[in-house]
């Protein structure tokens, strides 16, 4: 693969995967739009680790408050932050390994890797998004996340196996919704990206590491490293934006971008 293609996906990787705006269907979208074959999952799963090795770093305090409280919440002991934050997590990933599985299985999952598809969620779940974040209290922050949240928000984000949902617009989505402020629903849902985003890495990744080479593990490490500087310039200026501006600007691009896909998918 070319340093140009690897760069390029890299970077729409690593800008896409935390802004609620699908990473899933901008990967799936390029070869097509560029006219190269699908870059294949061992790049995939590069640049995925690439954006977890992003927003561990900046959510360093939290992550490790997180592992920290591991060893206490496997004993039962949810009686600090740590232990807490680590359950919920927990909590929240069981229904998008579930939903998972269940698509790779019955290969669901490769049937809805079409412009059609991804052009219906982009469409519909940004409506969704801004209802949300219109409609949306705004009284609530990590503090208050707590075992029904959890659930509710694991529930959702499960959706976002479906190409063109976005995993982080998704869950932002029911954190509005749920009544969470702005960069209270986007800090949470970040959170919830990092051990979705291992299991994801572990199950692709098994399936690669016996077939890989030399040649493919070059490109999987430019690929990761690129995406890692991508994706932490995508959080920081977010996270600046969530400030002074709603996710309104994400709603706009996903509803064009949707309605652009389904004039192409039926014409």
């Amino acid at each position: 693969m070319t340093l140009f293609n690897l760069f390029l996906l890299a970077l729409i990787q690593g800008i896409t995967e935390f802004l609620p705006i699908s990473s899933s269907a901008h990967l799936i979208l390029l070869p097509n739009l560029i006219g190269t074959e699908d870059q294949g999952q061992t790049i995939d799963v590069a640049v995925h680790v690439g954006t977890l090795g992003a927003v561990i770093l900046y959510f360093w305090g939290d992550v490790r408050a997180a592992l920290v409280g591991t060893p206490r919440m496997l004993t039962g002991r949810i009686d600090t932050h740590g232990a807490k934050l680590a359950f919920l997590l927990l909590v929240a990933t069981i229904p998008v390994i579930i939903f998972g599985l269940f698509l790779e299985v019955t290969g669901i999952y490769d049937q809805l890797r079409s412009i059609t598809v991804i052009g219906w969620t982009m469409l519909i779940f940004g409506g969704v998004l801004y209802w949300a974040d219109q409609n949306g209290a705004h009284d609530k922050t990590p503090k208050d996340w707590n075992l029904r949240d959890a659930i509710i928000m694991g529930l959702w984000q499960a959706i976002a196996l479906i190409p063109g949902t976005s995993r982080s617009g998704i869950t932002i989505t029911a954190a509005r919704y749920l009544g969470y402020d702005r960069e209270s629903a986007a800090r949470v849902a970040m959170l919830m990206s990092i051990p979705t985003i291992i299991a994801s890495g572990i199950f692709a990744g098994a399936e690669l590491i016996a077939t890989a080479d030399a040649q493919t593990a070059r490109d999987g490490a430019i690929a990761a490293a690129l995406s890692f500087l991508a994706a932490l310039a995508a959080l920081s200026l977010m996270f600046r934006l969530l400030k002074t501006i709603s996710f309104t600007p994400y709603v706009i691009y996903r509803v064009g971008l949707g309605i652009f896909l389904l004039v192409i998918a039926y014409t």
